[in-house]
Order: C-alpha cells, then sequence, then structure tokens
C-alpha cells in the first residue's frame, strides 16, 4: 500500500487510440463506513468482490454492489486472499499484526495468525500451497501453512516488501519499495535467489505477471511502469503512467496492462507482442482510487475511493464522510 501525499497533474503522453477509447466508470457502488481503504479482490468461489476497509472487509455482488457480508474485526486491513484448495480465505491485518482466516463459501471467520510487522499485500502461493503476507515494518515475508494455519517460515529481506506475484513454478517475485529492486524468492527453500533493478523505475508498488509470455510489470511511484523479462530481469520496456501508482493488474484474456494511478485515472495498455505495449486507454476514475482488481470474467476492473475533506492544520485530509464507493471500469 503506497499513501499519496500530494497532488499531481495527468500524465500527457497519449495515442489517438487512448484519446478515442469507450473504457469509463460504468457502475459506482456506495459503502458503508468512512474507515481508511486499500485492495480489492474477486473471490473465485463466490464470485464477490472483498474490499479492504479500515476495520472490517466489505463484501459486495460484483453486479450489482449490493452488501452481502462482512468479515470483522480486520483492524488496518490490507489485503485479502483466496487458498481455494483448502476452502479459506486470508486478510492481512496491518495494524494487528495478524491474519484472520475465513470460510470461502459462507465467510465465517476460522481464525488469527500472528505474522511479522504491519503486513500489507497477502496472496496464495499456487507452486508450494502457502500463503505469504509482505510485511512492511519487520522487511520480511510470513509464509503461512494454510491447513495447520501457522507460520511455517519467514524470509528476511533487504528492504519494506510492498507487493508479490508468483509464476506458478517456484519463483515469487517482491516489489522491495525503498530500494526499487525486485527479489526473487525461491518457493522450494523459502530464500530469496537474487535481486533485480527497476531501470529507471523508483519506490515500485503494483506489481502484476503475464505467466505465458513471462513479463512482470511493476508500477512505479515516479510515474513510470517497468516491463522486466521474468527469467533474467531484463528491462523490456518503460511506460508512462499516472501518479500515484498503487496497483497493476493484468488481463490475460485481452492482454491487457492496467495501473491505477492515485491521482485520479487509470492507464491502460495493450500488449501487442511481449515486448511491444501501446497505451489504450487513460480512463479518468476519481483522485484517490489508487488500487484495483480485474474481474477474468468479465474483464471489469474494480477501485475503491473515498472522498477528502479539505486538509487540517496537520496539513492531513479526513476521509468525507459517506464518499467510500467502489468503481467499476468497463468498455
Amino acid at each position: 500500500m503506497k499513501k499519496l501525499l500530494l497532488p499531481a497533474l495527468l500524465f500527457t503522453v497519449m495515442s489517438t487510440s487512448a484519446q478515442t477509447s469507450t473504457w469509463h466508470v460504468s457502475a459506482t457502488y456506495p459503502v458503508k463506513g468512512d474507515g481508511k481503504w486499500d485492495y480489492i479482490a474477486v473471490s473465485p468461489v463466490t464470485q464477490q468482490l472483498y474490499v479492504a476497509h479500515g476495520t472490517e472487509v466489505n463484501i459486495l455482488d460484483k453486479a450489482t454492489g449490493a452488501e452481502a457480508g462482512v468479515i470483522p474485526h480486520t483492524t488496518g486491513v490490507h489485503g485479502i486472499a483466496f487458498a481455494v484448495p483448502f476452502g479459506k480465505g486470508f486478510t492481512s491485518n496491518g495494524k494487528l499484526n495478524t491474519v484472520t482466516v475465513f470460510d470461502l463459501h459462507n465467510n465465517q471467520v476460522q481464525g488469527e495468525i500472528p505474522v511479522g510487522g504491519n503486513p500489507d499485500a497477502i496472496l496464495f502461493e499456487p507452486f508450494s500451497d502457502k500463503v505469504i503476507t509482505c510485511n512492511g515494518a519487520s522487511k520480511d515475508l510470513s509464509i503461512i501453512n494454510p491447513n495447520t494455519q501457522k507460520v511455517v517460515a519467514t524470509v528476511p529481506l533487504q528492504a519494506r516488501p510492498e507487493t508479490a506475484v508468483s509464476d506458478g513454478k517456484g519463483r515469487l517475485f517482491v516489489n522491495l519499495e525503498d530500494k526499487s529492486r525486485i527479489a526473487v524468492v525461491n518457493m522450494a527453500t523459502f530464500k530469496v535467489e537474487k535481486e533485480w533493478p527497476l531501470g529507471k523505475g523508483e519506490a515500485p508498488t503494483g506489481l502484476a505477471i503475464d505467466t505465458v509470455h513471462h513479463r512482470l510489470f511493476a508500477g512505479c511511484d515516479n510515474k513510470l511502469m517497468i516491463v522486466l523479462d521474468e527469467h533474467d530481469g531484463r528491462t523490456i520496456a518503460t511506460l508512462p503512467i499516472g501518479d500515484g501508482c498503487d496497483g497493476v493488474a493484468f488481463d490475460a484474456a485481452g492482454q491487457l496492462v492496467f495501473a491505477s494511478n492515485g491521482e485520479g485515472n487509470l492507464s491502460v495498455y495493450h500488449q501487442e507482442t511481449a515486448d511491444k505495449y501501446k497505451l489504450v486507454a487513460h480512463v479518468p476514475t476519481a483522485k484517490g482510487a489508487k488500487t484495483l482488481t480485474v474481474d477474468p470474467l468479465t474483464h471489469t476492473v474494480f477501485l475503491p475511493v473515498a472522498d477528502r475533506q479539505a486538509a487540517g492544520a496537520d496539513g492531513k485530509a479526513a476521509i468525507a464522510p459517506g464518499t467510500f464507493r467502489v468503481l467499476a471500469v468497463s468498455k
């Protein structure tokens, strides 16, 4: 999770096809509560939206936005992961230094697991059958056995992990935010094998992977998205995006790469080939809409956001009550 501290101008690099794109905000789903927000995810089991929101996870019908449930007592929640083979879901509770376990079918809480400091992004890694938290404060990864619901390993890192993706074949790629590098973790040994620089990219946040063409997409804080070869870390392309990116997603069916930018827009690139990318849309969203998920079935992009009040004497802008919502972006 990356905080957007200052307003920024929209980047102006835009192709003709981007200017005429039909991508737009097609629906807005109001959500109760005024807490901070972070990641959003679509359950592959129930096809519902899970929205990390302050002290709870809001569950919504992805087609209508209707409230479908809540996972409570997840203070400082950042992310949600789905361990489908085990029938369990997991939330990373940043202020509690814990992970909440819930049933994937009925959302009933099954337990809570102590992990590292300030767990942020969380994912299920299919090669090892483990759940992984990226712990920003302790600068490490917690490796959780979903069956026993216990931490079975801790992977120390040399910097703060922002998020991670898996190639499904034994390697985990981790954005190191304050080092501007990507760590490669062997999921058989739970050890860091190497680190790769990000070229011109600085302070990486969002990260996505194309496992067919073996490409990594790292959204960076200096308004760039870096495309790397997952085999050797070579920089393939350096793509302009908006400011305040905190989420990147890849839609394999459409060969589209999305970057959600907190300044208030969504950058959409089409993968022409493994090495060539074309900007096809720069979609207005809302200021603060910095994280996202793409639904692999409908290809809709969902982004949580709320409005802010005027900044106080301390320079902080409180969330405007009653404005939290999820935006649906589609063609």
